[in-house]
């Protein structure tokens, strides 16, 4: 029988992963394509500022965890790793392979580590949410 006890405490480990998965986010645009352009023109310029912002939302919330955690956070890491999944089909770009692929996997990891963490810190009442990574 397998042992889930060591999902089921919220480590500050799991706020770094959040962190590095914002990085890898705003860095993806530049780290996916080879030929350097899948969309043309003003498209990118929309996929760019849509792909910082969610980066940068996504790292945010991430240090916000790590400093004082609220299950609020988490929640709004759901909602953005689903906006990162839905991105290339509202912005046009789901017919290219590689950034699409990227960020339907970045935003899948995200939603599972914030779906995780919100697990792993249902229970907990707001004392035991600000202890957290003291």
């Amino acid at each position: 029988m397998s042992d889930f006890r060591f999902f089921g405490i919220h480590r500050t480990w799991e706020d770094w992963c959040g962190m590095l998965l914002g990085v890898l986010i705003v860095l993806s645009p530049w780290l996916s394509t080879q030929s350097g352009q899948e969309t043309g023109g003003a498209e990118r310029s929309y996929v760019i500022l849509n792909t910082l912002t969610i980066g940068i939302l996504v790292f945010g919330l991430a240090q916000l965890e790590y400093v004082a955690l609220q299950r609020w956070e988490q929640v709004a890491e759901v909602a953005a790793g689903l906006w990162l999944i839905a991105s290339p089909y509202m912005f046009g770009y789901s017919g290219e392979g590689a950034l699409r692929f990227w960020h339907s996997i970045l935003g899948g990891f995200v939603v599972l580590l914030a779906a995780l963490q919100l697990w792993q810190d249902w229970d907990m009442n707001d004392q035991d949410m600000l202890k957290h990574g003291q």
